[in-house]
């Protein structure tokens, strides 16, 4: 079994190619220069990690590892155009850096070619690939509209939140090691196994980015601290606290002073949201963990995703 370090960076290598035509150039620059932003290239990873969990990496995969990060990358652009986000991993957002019309057309065409990717699949799996990408793909829309539609929401509980971020988030962790396994040849309990594994490591996964999008360290996550504070969107930190500075947080949204992060963070720490995050994080990385204990594989094979889980919650970016 290789490490996450390890199979990132062969998958790093071989992404590392020119995925669209040279023209119309005004199309396809764009997507050229968001891939080669980077990034952490979880979800292509989790899909051969989970390949390998069960046997050696098939070129299969590899192909449906490619097709899941660049579906991936199609959201962050059409994210960026709806959360107003200037930046992304440090740099100028595709709809700020060309135009707005040029970055919706340029996350469709990468769309196109996800699927692309997962036509050179093999016939023998590819009904059943398709099915768990295009559910994975139904889910991350279904989610992101929640999302936006709990901004202008003021009656969000923690269940509701918990739902989209599941959608949103979870799925695309969950799905990409689950294609990883059928295409490994692992059985129908253990995909599954391995799939809620994927989905409670993506909720804690997501506590830890609201955390850090108010408590990190901008120069290292390569966002606006605070911006979650500043789009009002509910957060985990921001619906906890809500349940007793209510009255507070509502004037601070409605009222947008100039002072506003700092004023929020002021009032998360007051009722120790921040604590309150990291100990619903772990809750959910411990159930993770138990779903993994649980795949009928030996356990020295499971080490490399225990390794990847937890750096994905102790992450600082």
């Amino acid at each position: 079994m290789q490490s996450f370090e390890s199979l990132s960076k062969q998958f790093a290598e071989k992404f590392e190619t020119r995925h669209f035509p040279e023209q119309p150039a005004s199309l396809y620059e764009p997507n050229e220069y968001f891939l080669k932003l980077g990034g952490k290239r979880i979800r292509p990873v989790l899909c051969l990690m989970g390949n390998e969990l069960f046997d050696e990496i098939i070129p299969d995969a590899w192909h449906a590892a490619t097709a899941i990060e660049l579906f991936h990358n199609f959201t962050l652009i059409h994210d960026d155009i709806m959360d107003k986000a200037p930046l992304r991993r440090g740099k100028q957002t595709v709809h700020t850096k060309y135009n707005e019309s040029t970055a919706l057309l340029a996350g469709d065409v990468m769309m196109v070619k996800a699927y692309e990717y997962l036509n050179k699949i093999n016939a023998n799996s590819l009904n059943r690939v398709l099915s768990l990408f295009n559910k994975m793909a139904v889910d991350v829309c279904e989610g992101q509209q929640m999302d936006m539609d709990y901004e202008s929401q003021n009656d969000v509980g923690i269940n509701d939140y918990l739902k989209m971020i599941e959608l949103k988030t979870s799925v695309a962790l969950a799905a990409s090691l689950k294609i990883g396994a059928l295409l490994g040849g692992g059985g129908e309990r253990n995909q599954n196994l391995l799939y809620e594994f994927g989905k409670k490591l993506g909720i804690a996964f997501q506590v830890q980015d609201d955390y850090l999008d108010a408590f990190g360290d901008g120069t290292k996550t390569g966002k606006q601290v605070g911006g979650d504070i500043l789009a009002n969107k509910k957060t985990f930190l921001l619906i906890h606290a809500m349940e007793s500075h209510k009255k507070e947080l509502d004037k601070l949204i409605n009222d947008n002073p100039a002072d506003k992060i700092e004023k929020v963070l002021a009032v998360y720490k007051n009722c120790k949201a921040d604590e309150w995050a990291l100990e619903l994080k772990n809750k959910y990385f411990d159930e993770a963990l138990n779903h993994l204990e649980d795949i009928a594989v030996l356990s020295k094979r499971k080490e490399p995703l225990k390794e990847l889980a937890l750096f994905l919650v102790q992450r600082d970016h």
